[in-house]
């Protein structure tokens, strides 16, 4: 009996052994594992930025490098100088962040993000200078649609049956300049009339006359050397639509074909037809410093 009652005790101190919870113990202690390891994830997780955060604008100086006027690191130097206007208020603030809508100035002049382009075509007939037609007429855009990925416009004007220099550029600064009257910028045309130019009505061009109120100045005029006195080269400085057509249309002459051979000192030389090209260096700092 005593040997039952012991191994009776033998069991119930078994079954009371601490020992036969370490199962529980065990799934404890790997509960308390897993805790560490959701708290890392959640952390990492709170570090990431939310993908909805908005990455809008560009940076001053990466705008200021992208316009052509120096590195990065320089632009730095310049904006804490106090260099750089956006909307007309000095930033200089590292960092700072520009959007698609702002104006901004680099010593005071306007600039863009965008490499300067500068594209000279020699315009054919039955082209109209506009960067798109709802009529589906060919514009001077599908001449120079490969010239650059950078989107560029027309300087100034010609009609569709006028032919010669257009000049193309996103440098709006200097597109202002070569299109307002005060700056003077002379063209030259070749005008072939339906008749010959008379004398007296040369000389009356060259004096000056009034044309819809208001006086019409030509620079220069002269007959084509060599030719009929039905071919009249123009020089001018008008930017008035249509000027040199209306000159002769007043005096009873039409005209048949007018080509624009020169335009703020840049010639068609070595440029056929319907072709294009870019500026060189020296001629965009001579048109800049017109």
């Amino acid at each position: 009996m005593k040997s039952n009652k012991n191994s009776s005790r033998g069991r119930q101190a078994k079954d009371s052994n601490p020992r036969k919870s370490t199962g529980k113990k065990f799934s404890s202690k790997k509960n308390f594992r897993d805790k560490p390891e959701a708290t890392k994830k959640s952390k990492q997780t709170s570090k990431t930025p939310s993908k909805t955060q908005p990455t809008e604008g560009i940076r001053l100086n990466k705008y200021i490098a992208n316009a052509g006027i120096c590195s990065r690191r320089e632009a730095d130097v310049f904006i804490a100088a106090g260099s750089a206007t956006v909307n007309g208020k000095v930033v200089t603030e590292m960092g700072y962040k520009v959007q698609e809508i702002d104006e901004v100035r680099f010593d005071n002049s306007l600039i863009s993000p965008e490499k300067k382009q500068y594209v000279l075509l020699n315009k054919p007939k039955n082209f109209i200078t506009t960067m798109d037609d709802d009529r589906g007429r060919r514009t001077v855009m599908d001449l120079i649609g490969a010239a650059t990925k950078e989107r560029i416009y027309p300087v100034g004007r010609l009609d569709r049956n006028t032919t010669g220099l257009l000049l193309f550029t996103n440098d709006g600064e200097l597109a202002k300049k070569l299109t307002h009257p005060k700056h003077n910028i002379q063209k030259i045309y070749h005008a072939s009339l339906d008749k010959k130019l008379a004398m007296s009505d040369l000389y009356k061009i060259s004096d000056g006359f009034m044309l819809d109120e208001r006086r019409v100045i030509v620079d220069d005029i002269s007959y084509i050397e060599n030719q009929s006195k039905t071919e009249v080269g123009v020089k001018i400085h008008s930017g008035r639509n249509r000027i040199v057509r209306r000159i002769f249309e007043h005096f009873n002459y039409t005209v048949v074909k007018l080509d624009r051979v020169i335009f703020a000192g840049l010639t068609k030389k070595n440029l056929p037809r319907g072709h294009w090209r870019h500026l060189t260096e020296m001629e965009v700092n001579s048109l800049k410093m017109l």
